[in-house]
């Protein structure tokens, strides 16, 4: 039992609008996926309609591989010219592998729809744009590091209650930092 003031329930935050719409919207994107396949199906057969899946996952898979490759070889080139004292000089090909590995998932992802996004996003103009916008969206969100959205997250949970502490380890005859270093004995009930 605690004493003190006990502290009134908050009233309950308000749900985002992303979160309320998001399931909605994935609902209907996959009502309409679904109705392009039976449409693509009717108007041709089924044999079409499994093609045209498996082109996407072999494509898809592809894209993938290959925008993986290209971003671990630029790492790698970076890594080996800030060990040898180079200053690291951003690459013209760097950018858009994020947006190449999307537009893959998208490929590899059953659905007419999800194939057109992908395919336009690997289209360089594409790329250039949707990364574009994805920066000033990034900039207008404010400045910070992740750790700061952490922090941010965990100050404002819904009781409002937050705990700093620090684990201290009493043991008699035992200096500071020193663990034991043999098996710990069995607990026994």
């Amino acid at each position: 039992m605690t004493t003190g003031a006990q502290t009134p329930n908050p009233a309950r935050p308000r749900r985002s609008r992303l979160r309320t719409s998001l399931p909605l919207g994935v609902a209907a994107w996959l009502v309409l996926e679904i109705w392009l396949l039976t449409v693509v199906a009717g108007a041709s057969n089924g044999l079409v309609v499994l093609l045209v899946l498996l082109a996407g996952l072999a494509l898809g898979s592809v894209v993938i591989k290959r925008a993986g490759r290209r971003a671990f070889k630029n790492l790698t080139e970076t890594l080996q010219q800030q060990q040898n004292g180079g200053s690291a000089e951003p690459r013209p090909n760097s950018e858009g592998n994020g947006l190449m590995m999307l537009g893959g998932l998208l490929l590899i992802i059953p659905g007419l729809v999800s194939d057109a996004v992908g395919l336009l996003l690997l289209v360089p103009p594409v790329q250039k744009a949707v990364s574009r916008y994805a920066e000033r969206k990034l900039r207008e969100a404010g400045g910070g590091s992740l750790g700061d959205a952490f922090q941010q997250t965990r100050i404002h949970r819904p009781d409002g209650k937050v705990v700093q502490g620090e684990v201290i380890r009493d043991e008699p005859g035992a200096t500071p930092g020193d663990f034991p270093q043999g098996p710990r004995p069995p607990l026994s009930r």
